[in-house]
């Protein structure tokens, strides 16, 4: 027989051949949804840019948790919008505030559920930065890291009292986890988890969360602290700093555009990795499937499989309930 002698594609003949020789799997357990908190709603709202995901009133957290573990998620992250906002994001401190409340209310209704809080102060502060304002000694208005950190550190106590089981830092301030891991174990929080942020880019694709979470600067933008996209070395660094002070997980944000640094940073290091599958990407995938372009329901899977297979263990998605309905959750 001439050739070709070797034929890959026996091992793509029927369907039953070709999950069986899969590389890269996709389940429920796999997803964490994120959620955002409204202190100023009594039912759910709609955000506009972003197809099927809602800001929620505290008191539908519980029903919420139920839902995720009807259909197999285990996992959320959570969102504050408060009823009003200050400079330096103290509102974020608040025990009654709208993420603790839904913290506890979720751990109440499903307690095996793993209940996130994302620790940054741009969904607190009036201007929507990261951080607490100063005036640096170059003259320019810019985020006073330090203290940002000691206002995170101090929530971070705040959530683990209310009951998560992790913190997660989104800010990307200098030597916040390091902070955030002694302030939890001076409270003998030790068994809190740290999911850091370590690689988070100053990108495009937030603009959609921005609407989500009430959040977008009102001067300048977040490039001053949020990684440059061209680099790639940096984010092995940032990586192995959080690495180093303590982080128990890793985090790439965003994912789609970013493959080539979850692979780098998979490869790097051996804790738990997951990467954030942004707003923008969720809503550009909505927007191309309402035009007749693609199939929203391969395309998603398709995306979320690509994240999986550049080598996240798990992965935040605003997909998270659609895609456990499709793989029959």
């Amino acid at each position: 027989m001439g050739f070709p002698t070797i034929r890959p594609r026996r091992l793509r003949r029927t369907d039953a051949l070709r999950k069986l020789v899969r590389e890269t799997s996709l389940a429920p357990s796999d997803f964490v949804l994120p959620l955002f908190f409204d202190a100023n709603l009594s039912a759910p709202k709609p955000i506009a840019s972003m197809p099927g995901v809602f800001r929620h009133p505290v008191q539908d957290a519980g029903k919420i948790a139920g839902e995720l573990k009807a259909r197999g998620i285990l996992g959320a992250i959570l969102f504050g919008i408060p009823e009003k906002k200050d400079a330096k994001g103290i509102v974020g401190l608040d025990p009654n505030g709208p993420v603790p409340r839904a913290i506890a209310a979720m751990k109440g209704a499903v307690p095996e559920l793993v209940v996130m809080a994302d620790l940054c102060l741009d969904e607190y502060t009036d201007h929507g930065h990261c951080g607490v304002l100063h005036t640096d000694a170059h003259g320019q208005i810019d985020v006073d890291n330090d203290a940002t950190v000691e206002i995170l550190a101090e929530m971070s106590r705040v959530y683990a009292k209310a009951g998560a089981d992790i913190v997660a830092p989104s800010d990307m301030m200098d030597g916040r986890v390091g902070a955030i891991r002694s302030a939890l174990d001076s409270d003998g929080r030790q068994d809190v988890i740290v999911l850091s942020y370590a690689v988070k880019y100053a990108s495009a694709y937030y603009g959609p969360f921005r609407d989500a979470a009430d959040c977008a600067p009102q001067f300048g933008d977040r490039a001053g602290y949020q990684m440059d996209p061209a680099n790639a070395r940096e984010a092995l660094r940032e990586a192995r700093l959080d690495e180093e002070e303590g982080a128990d997980m890793l985090m790439v944000k965003p994912a789609l555009a970013y493959l080539d640094i979850i692979r780098a940073v998979r490869d790097a290091s051996t804790l738990p990795l997951c990467a954030y599958n942004v707003s923008g990407e969720y809503s550009m995938l909505h927007a191309a499937a309402d035009r007749g372009m693609i199939s929203l329901e391969r395309a998603m899977l398709e995306t979320l499989g690509s994240i999986r297979r550049a080598g996240a263990d798990f992965i935040l998605t605003y997909h998270a309930l659609h895609a456990a309905e499709v793989l029959g959750a």
